[in-house]
């Protein structure tokens, strides 16, 4: 679970590290290249089959869209105007918007802890974006938005994947592989208009997207699996909670990003809003589903 944390909150940091020599769209193509490549060899070596029908490769091809291209350049293009560490706790909203999709679906029931663990966390993410700050504060609400349309994008495609890939008996890692699989390969043959700009390719840069894609993407992918499968979701699932405290205390020390008062407090608010809402300050007992296909989809 540690090392899940440390993978997926250390993302962040390579992020913020590829931008100082590619754009928001070519670090998301090396990310899907190289995470994508990690977890086809893994398919291929458990000898796991792929599915063939068209209409399930339609759905892959919407959730490689909303669930992975999508998010990972409105986190790319948010960092190139927030710090890294903010973006992390930004990304631990995404339970909540999650919950008011399924809410506004109808596909999950309303109880006043949850309402109130939204209302808190809404409350956090006003107080991460500081909106007392002068217009010259580092922290910028474009950024910030686009780090919550990213976590928007990621609810929708958990929602998505519920109503249309999970329940067909495919294993999540085969689902995995071909969702990023299938993004790099559309986001691929929109290279030519996308990625125009020109690279400056250092060896930091290139160890960023190599670490972001190999690491904090394709192995995290199948440490999150594995982890499913031993301790089960709800167990996984607690990987979340880390993930900003990791991606803050990267930021601050390997990238000199600043510790503000409301940045520590806002992730506080946020994180036990998350928690309220999942139900875990409540009398412990194991979670439906929805947490289970979330973590598939992450």
């Amino acid at each position: 679970m540690g090392a899940l944390a440390a993978l997926w909150g250390s993302g962040f940091l390579w992020i913020k590290v590829a931008l100082r020599g590619l754009s928001p769209a070519q670090v998301v193509l090396g990310q899907l290249v190289t995470g994508a490549a990690v977890l086809v060899a893994v398919v291929v070596l458990r000898r796991l089959r792929l599915p063939r029908s068209l209409e399930l490769w339609g759905h892959l091809a919407v959730m490689a869209m909303v669930g992975s291209i999508a998010p990972y350049f409105l986190f790319s293009w948010g960092e190139q105007r927030i710090a890294s560490s903010l973006a992390g706790v930004l990304n631990a909203t995404t339970p909540l918007v999650t919950l008011l999709l399924a809410v506004a679906l109808r596909a999950e029931p309303i109880s006043l802890p949850r309402a109130a663990g939204i209302a808190l966390g809404l409350l956090g993410v006003v107080v991460l974006a500081a909106p007392w700050h002068s217009p010259q504060a580092s922290s910028s609400i474009n950024g910030i938005g686009a780090c919550l349309l990213a976590a928007t994008c990621y609810a929708m495609g958990y929602v998505y994947a519920r109503r249309f890939l999970t329940g067909r008996g495919i294993p999540p890692l085969v689902l995995a592989a071909e969702q990023l699989g299938t993004g790099a390969v559309l986001l691929g043959l929109a290279a030519p208009v996308v990625t125009r700009p020109p690279m400056a390719l250092s060896p930091s840069v290139v160890a960023a997207v190599l670490v972001l894609g190999v690491l904090s993407t394709g192995v995290a992918y199948v440490l999150n699996y594995r982890l499913i499968q031993d301790e089960g979701a709800t167990a996984a699932s607690t990987a979340n909670f880390l993930v900003p405290v990791v991606a803050v205390t990267l930021g601050v020390v390997v990238l000199a990003e600043p510790m503000t008062w409301n940045l520590f407090v806002g992730a506080v608010i946020v994180l036990v809003g998350v928690a309220l809402s999942d139900g875990r300050l409540m009398t412990p007992q194991r979670l439906p589903d929805r947490g289970q296909d979330a973590e598939r989809t992450k």
